[in-house]
């Protein structure tokens, strides 16, 4: 019976953590460059129950064999395992803005080992100058004439350093080179390539980081198998699904109401057991 209320009790959980998951996506639906969380769920490993029961032979001295009697396999239960950000092209805004930036993803290689595409990503410097990435185009100048993020973070070119705007009348071609009243500049701003997108983690405000020995992705300029577009006054928006999140929470609400109706069951089975059968005699 116990055994019950610990695999109703882990829906009751990864259920909730589905729905905190879901929330946050539907929060940040009109965050620009916001990717959406999506959770997988994992069945905890099952159990083969077997019975023990006693034969006695038919002889002399009636000998006794303990025998085992297979019941079958019993699930002990789900949980979230984890929450990965879906790395789909958001929808393509226009702004107007002239500060603002939409990357466009073009041909990106398939990774062998995983199945899937990479991605491409903005590359910015946090407060301690650590490289982040973002698709996070809602970029403005800061009182200096350095190209940021709304947080403050720099945009770097190709050299790693931060963007400098050193007018108001500048154009970023479709390849991310800078040009003011009409003469390259001989910036271009940098563009991340992550192989395997799934080794970034995901922090606040749309950044990612890259975990491990190597903390900065390689540039995609390196690689002639990646085609992109850079365009100004435009950003990518979110590429959360409201009417698809709606629906999920809904379930997700509905699963946890399902467990939880079992636990109550099983609390009122352990109450009559505890009041009621204590009692014969």
């Amino acid at each position: 019976m116990l055994r019950g209320f610990y695999t109703a009790a882990a829906g009751m959980l990864s259920q909730q953590r589905r729905q905190e998951m879901l929330t946050n996506n539907l929060a940040n639906a009109n965050t620009p460059g916001f990717k959406a969380d999506q959770g997988s769920l994992r069945a905890f490993p099952e159990m083969l129950i077997t019975s023990m029961n006693t034969e006695t032979l038919p002889v002399k001295k009636r000998y006794q064999l303990n025998g085992i009697q297979t019941i079958g396999p019993i699930n002990t239960g789900v949980y979230m395992q984890e929450a990965l950000p879906k790395f789909k092209q958001g929808d393509i805004q226009e702004t107007g803005n002239q500060t603002d930036l939409a990357l466009i993803d073009g041909n990106l290689p398939v990774n062998p080992n995983t199945n899937r595409p990479g991605a491409i990503f903005f590359q910015v410097l946090d407060v301690n100058g650590e490289p982040r990435y973002t698709r996070n185009g809602n970029f403005t100048v800061d009182g200096e004439g350095y190209l940021t993020t709304t947080d403050g973070y720099y945009v770097t070119d190709t050299f790693g350093d931060p963007l400098m705007i050193f007018g108001n009348d500048f154009t970023v071609t479709a390849d991310g080179r800078f040009f003011e009243d009409g003469e390259d500049t001989g910036q271009q701003i940098q563009i991340a390539y992550a192989e395997d997108p799934g080794q970034l983690v995901k922090e606040g405000n749309g950044l990612f980081r890259l975990d491990g020995a190597n903390q900065e992705l390689p540039s995609a300029l390196d690689n002639p198998e990646i085609t992109y577009q850079v365009k100004q006054k435009f950003i990518e928006r979110s590429n959360v699904n409201i009417e698809q999140t709606m629906t999920e929470m809904m379930t997700a609400y509905r699963t946890f109401e399902a467990n939880q109706k079992v636990v109550q069951a099983y609390d009122k089975s352990m109450e009559k057991a505890v009041n009621e059968i204590g009692r014969i005699s």
